[in-house]
């Protein structure tokens, strides 16, 4: 399963970098002799890493129920990852040759001949059959059936404290159906899910921020608190606005003007289109136009449960991607893709449908998973909609995490996925400065140390105090190195884990620390009950996801309304061009930064007191913003000349 951007993630990883499909297994025997029955082809990465030997208890009863969706390959998957990559390279004479929904099943798509032996191959070996679609078909069955269609047998594992299903060796398919078949997910029964990348209140329950606030950075002193780093320190930022961001990060005269931005995230905000309408009007943001806002939802929602998804929990999250990409890119066309919970597979089917329809060129993801959480077989679903995406001029755009490292949440340092995919855009995150006058003063890489005022408020306790959160980033142990990154990514980040080269993420940045965050209205469950439109403070990379795919909608613009589809590319061969990023680090003053907070002890009022602390910047664990490329902002942050450096040519400014 996956979560929305505040807590959980799932797997990808680059396709072309874990082969589908390679070796052999014969039906029942052991792994080690797979070699010695050249008619069965493996499946890379079906057994999980954590269905050990010591972690065995024993076969998985016969009578056990297994649900699994075999993915189709299509007809040319080594010429669709080919054609992805040159449509998307800025120097290839394919760039920008994009080709049309129906045109890439045609050229790439499963043919009627391979979906019938696949589902023949299945039906014969005892599974029913229970949904075909472009990209997979579904499969029921009992543990019998799935080990003889797969060659492996079905064991079940502690994972934790709890116990779960899963292939005993690598699964295989009949070398007959092989080429037809790019993976299955689903042999093993352990939650796949995302979480959201910020800290989100509940809907049901209403959250408010305390003041004192800055209405813009420095703009109010906390005079009579302790000093930070040798001097005075500003209160936090109220919220920046959409006016604040677009002077930030250079959007001009561009607006997003017929250009089409998707979100997805799960489950659906009963109270989306009063909250982006009421938000648009209280901050000076374009009014929402009739039909510029668009839902796509599924027929029904599964896993809503506090101890599974959290449906609730998801329904501030698209208020922030909703509202956010207005307040940048006001007269962009938003669809709103809902999932139907926060699973793997749901999620796939959101992406899906954008990439199946073509229902926008820039899609905007709050959402994802550790990396350690990541299996090649969900990898090579994800990657195959991401290609699938890019031949058609659709780029998509994933926070990086809210975790740094991840060591303080998981004891292991790690990338977050899937923006660790080599084909998608991975979004880290800032703290940023917007002066009076809504000047751009400065950003940092976005990184949180927390220390409380002292009982006497003459002192911070134990300054700078704990880290608490702050942008993903760093090297990825599965992802081979990108081209685009070769002679950007420092060796010393890209082989961080050993000789190889590897993905380094992110690839662009903007704002995300919660203390210099984004102002959202949404509507909540105040504490006498009763439901109201109220407004709030919030950070995280999902909020940096959505302002940056908001960015992108003002550079399509600019770019006569020619669709940028996989960005990377494009991004990277900008990297040395003067003006066209921030190039942000950690403590761009010299004299280390902090903001002064101040909350309600129970979330909304002052009932049962106030909470002052000191949060200083740039303080991401063991990651770094610094000059140049880095595994906190990537290339940085826009600056004034990017989105005019989509211009063509002959109307740049010189």
């Amino acid at each position: 399963m996956r979560s929305n951007r505040a807590k959980v993630r799932a797997g990808v990883s680059l396709a072309a970098t874990l082969p589908m499909i390679a070796g052999a297994l014969a039906l029942g025997i052991p792994a080690a002799h797979a070699a010695d029955n050249p008619a069965r082809d493996t499946l890379k990465g079906t057994k999980p890493l954590w269905a050990t030997a010591k972690a065995d208890k024993g076969a998985t009863s016969n009578s056990a129920q297994v649900k699994a969706r075999v993915y189709l390959a299509g007809q040319d998957a080594k010429g669709l990852a080919a054609y992805a990559k040159a449509v998307s390279d800025p120097s290839s004479p394919l760039y920008g040759k994009y080709l049309s929904a129906k045109q890439v099943q045609a050229r790439y798509g499963a043919t009627t001949a391979q979906v019938k032996a696949v589902k023949s191959w299945l039906t014969g070996s005892g599974l029913k059959v229970t949904e075909v679609t472009e990209h997979y078909i579904g499969i029921s069955g009992d543990v019998s059936a799935v080990e003889r269609a797969f060659g492996t047998q079905l064991h079940n594992y502690a994972k934790g404290s709890k116990t779960y299903h899963a292939p005993a060796q690598t699964a295989s398919v009949p070398a007959a159906v092989s080429s037809a078949v790019l993976t299955v997910t689903g042999l093993d029964n352990a939650p796949h899910k995302a979480t959201h990348d910020d800290t989100l209140p509940p809907p049901g329950a209403v959250f408010k921020n305390s003041g004192p606030f800055s209405s813009y950075y420095g703009s109010n002193t906390a005079s009579t608190l302790p000093s930070a780093y040798g001097s005075k320190i500003p209160y936090a930022i109220q919220g920046y606005t959409g006016k604040q961001l677009r002077a930030a990060y250079g959007a001009g005269k561009y607006t997003g003007k017929h250009v089409r931005v998707a979100i997805t995230d799960a489950y659906a905000s009963p109270t989306i289109a009063f909250d982006a309408g009421t938000y648009a009007k209280a901050h000076g943001d374009a009014a929402w136009k009739t039909s510029q806002l668009h839902q796509v939802l599924p027929s029904n929602y599964t896993n809503t449960g506090a101890d599974e998804c959290d449906a609730s929990g998801w329904y501030g999250e698209e208020t922030l991607d909703v509202e956010a990409v207005h307040a940048v890119a006001p007269d962009a066309d938003v669809t709103y893709v809902g999932a139907a919970s926060c699973m793997d597979n749901d999620l796939l089917d959101s992406l899906s449908k954008i990439v199946d329809n073509h229902l926008a060129d820039i899609v905007s993801n709050s959402w994802g998973d550790i990396e350690a959480n990541q299996t090649p077989d969900l990898a090579a679903a994800y990657d195959q909609v991401f290609q699938l995406g890019a031949v058609q001029g659709i780029g998509f755009y994933f926070s990086s995490g809210d975790n740094g490292d991840e060591v303080a949440n998981t004891g292991t340092k790690q990338v977050d996925t899937p923006a660790n995919s080599a084909w998608v855009t991975a979004v880290g995150g800032t703290s940023l400065a917007v002066g009076k006058g809504d000047k751009y003063l400065w950003e940092t890489g976005w990184g949180t140390e927390k220390a409380a005022l002292s009982a006497d408020g003459k002192s911070w306790t134990n300054f700078p105090g704990a880290f608490t959160s702050g942008a993903g980033g760093g090297t990825s142990k599965t992802v081979a190195e990108p081209y685009y990154q070769k002679g950007v990514v420092p060796d010393s980040l890209a082989k961080a884990n050993g000789a190889s080269a590897n993905r380094v993420v992110p690839d662009i940045a903007a704002i995300a620390d919660p203390n210099t965050g984004f102002l959202v209205g949404q509507t909540q469950t105040q504490a006498d009950g009763t439901e109201a439109y109220s407004e709030y403070r919030i950070g995280g990379t999902s909020l940096a996801a959505p302002t940056i795919a908001a960015v992108q909608a003002l550079a399509q613009e600019a770019n006569g309304g020619k669709a940028l589809g996989f960005a990377n590319p494009a991004i990277y061969a900008k990297y040395n061009k003067k003006g066209v990023f921030h190039d942000v680090t950690d403590n761009p003053t010299g004299n280390g930064l902090a903001v002064a907070r101040v909350d309600f002890a129970n979330g909304y009022d002052a009932t049962d007191g106030l909470l002052t602390s000191v949060r200083s910047l740039g303080k991401d664990s063991s990651l770094s913003a610094v000059k140049g490329y880095d595994d906190v902002t990537g290339v940085g942050s826009p600056a004034a000349g990017y989105v005019q450096s989509y211009l063509p040519q002959a109307h740049r400014k010189h």
